[in-house]
């Protein structure tokens, strides 16, 4: 295990142990398990696997081969905003891949990323089912349509602003 501190130690047994006592003596509980994981911490943590595999007699390399095969686990934090952003035909054609490229290059990251901040993650999604309003990005729980590149940046900044 990586060198923690012992009040690091006491919030992983904290925030842990409930999730082990749930699994204990169950088999077929990987993915489960890393869920419940994910879902305490915002992603897989690895000071997290380390901890559970320890207690359950899982090796801790079984348990990320799952996380990194299954792309509904995440290894790192996400920012505070996720931006998705749409590649789905209608939002193709009017110009998502422009869309795209300026939010990655004003931020400075690439898709899958989260800028130094915490603040933005950005995920390419296949559709956002909201066709009729291409070119579309979510932030958060908010949809944003008929973008330019240009105008895709006054989005991103107006929740920059908002800290």
């Amino acid at each position: 295990m990586s060198s923690i501190t012992a009040v690091e130690s006491n919030e992983l047994s904290q925030r842990l142990d409930p999730i082990v006592d749930s699994y204990r003596g169950k088999k077929g509980i990987t993915i489960p398990l890393l869920a419940d994981v994910q879902k305490e911490f915002g992603y897989v943590a690895q000071e997290a696997v380390e901890y559970v595999s320890k207690r359950l007699d899982i090796s801790a390399s079984e348990m990320f081969g799952v996380a990194t095969f299954y792309a509904m686990f995440r290894l790192q934090p996400e920012g505070k905003y996720v931006i998705r952003i749409c590649r789905g035909t209608a939002c193709h054609v009017q110009g998502s891949a422009g869309v795209a490229e300026e939010i990655s290059r004003h931020l400075g990251i690439k898709e899958g990323e989260t800028t130094e901040d915490g603040m933005f993650t950005i995920q390419h999604v296949a559709c956002l089912g909201c066709c009729s309003l291409a070119p579309v990005i979510m932030v958060g729980e908010d949809v944003h349509g008929l973008l330019t590149p240009p105008k895709s940046v006054e989005v991103i900044d107006q929740y920059r602003s908002k800290g």
